[in-house]
């Protein structure tokens, strides 16, 4: 088994360095900044883990960790903007006492931030929205936004080391043979999934027809990237045969994957703790936890993790584009990829929030000196031991195509012996 080693400040900045997501980080005229804590150096420690796993099957998957932290940039073409995120959806604001990140990137999150500062939505938004968070604390701003069901992250400074950590990969197990039915969306779930096919299950994303996955109509090519060679099923748990037909599917899968509040599972009738007791892997990936009923998206929980940034001035800046939802979907797949305690199954809790905290705890600010690398638009990090280039992001190419929406229902349900609606 592959096991973690602390690395020096060192190894860590040249890690970033490697990765992409120090590219994506900083003020767009200036100098990429240097990240604080160790998510490059985990990133490529699951990511080995991972490949051991395949390996032991004969699928060994090789990726590069760090590098799937910035993947999605280097299609979308986004680079770093400072306090706005490389997506645009997300900005960090001073509040009267401190820092937030808030998050408008659903349809209805417009109306939902102007309903929060009581002002009527216009094209103004942005702009009354931090006058409004400079005149309120961190805590008011997260007590409305979690009444409203809207995402925002506040900087409550480093954690502590010693403190709670995600629990880590233990020994490697095959995915071969394993049926994997994903309900997740985005990034995170997806990426875990695409991993887990990687190494030899078999993937069925199942959506629902009137909300199928947003990353649909986003940029294709990562899409495609994500969800090549998986089935894709649409049913309804509104409608009583689209229920039944959906709990037999969960009942046939060997790993589960959901990234919703338990309470959104719970109306369709899906229990975890009862697929776990016959043996399922039950991977869930939520915000803040099970127990904490709030939304949070890769940027604002980036910050709330207190992964980030600081400039000359000592205000902060995003860290990568959205790097709570690759790196939660690597933590997500190496633990799905370990033996279970014992011979039942087991209930991963990954909160996404703590991941990236888990990645920080114990971590000072960088001291780093970044300088033009003396050719083209490069730079170069002196990292105390020797000077590494700033890796721009970079993608893979995808196997194949996406399925359409649904495009594998029919199919799937009659291998696996499961009435259609």
């Amino acid at each position: 088994m592959i096991t973690w080693s602390p690395e020096s400040p060192a190894e860590l900045t040249g890690a970033w360095a490697r990765s992409g997501a120090m590219w994506l980080t900083g003020h767009r005229t200036g100098a990429p900044l240097v990240p604080v804590g160790e998510a490059a150096s985990l990133a490529a420690w699951l990511a080995a883990h991972i490949e051991q796993a395949g390996a032991e099957a004969g699928r060994p998957v090789r990726v590069d960790g760090g590098r799937l932290l910035a993947e999605r940039a280097a299609l979308t073409g986004g680079t770093r903007q400072g306090r706005v995120s490389v997506g645009g959806g997300c900005q960090l604001l001073p509040t009267a006492d401190g820092w937030a990140a808030v998050s408008c990137v659903r349809p209805d999150d417009p109306e939902l931030w102007s309903a929060l500062i009581e002002h009527e939505l216009d094209e103004r938004l942005w702009q009354r929205l931090a006058t409004w968070l400079a005149g309120h604390t961190k805590a008011e701003l997260e007590e409305r936004v979690t009444l409203l069901g809207l995402a925002a992250g506040t900087i409550q400074g480093l954690p502590e080391a010693g403190t709670a950590r995600m629990p880590r990969p233990g020994r490697p197990r095959s995915m071969r043979g394993m049926m994997v039915v994903d309900f997740s969306a985005l990034w995170a779930g997806p990426l875990c999934a695409h991993l887990l096919g990687l190494a030899g299950a078999e993937v069925i994303k199942v959506e629902v027809p009137s909300r199928p996955d947003g990353a649909r109509f986003g940029n294709q090519t990562f899409y495609d990237l994500l969800h090549a060679g998986h089935r894709a099923v649409a049913l309804d748990p509104a409608d009583r045969a689209g229920r039944e037909a959906l709990h037999a599917l969960v009942r046939t899968a060997d790993v589960v994957i959901e990234a919703s509040r338990p309470r959104a599972l719970a109306r369709f009738g899906l229990d975890a703790l009862e697929e776990v007791e016959r043996g399922c892997t039950w991977v869930s990936i939520t915000a803040y936890g099970r127990s904490v009923d709030r939304v949070g998206f890769g940027d604002d929980l980036a910050v709330a993790g207190g992964l980030l940034a600081r400039d000359d001035q000592g205000a902060p800046t995003f860290c990568g584009d959205a790097i709570a939802d690759p790196l939660t979907g690597l933590t997500a797949a190496a633990l799905t990829m370990s033996e279970p305690e014992g011979k039942g199954g087991v209930l991963w809790e990954v909160a996404m929030a703590d991941v990236v905290a888990a990645t920080v705890r114990g971590h000072a600010a960088p001291m780093a000196h970044v300088v033009p690398s003396g050719y083209g638009n490069g730079w170069e990090v002196d990292t105390g031991r020797e000077l590494v280039s700033v890796a721009a992001p970079v993608a893979r190419t995808p196997t194949g195509t996406a399925p359409a929406l649904g495009a594998d229902t029919g199919l799937v349900l009659r291998r696996l012996g499961i009435a259609a609606p």
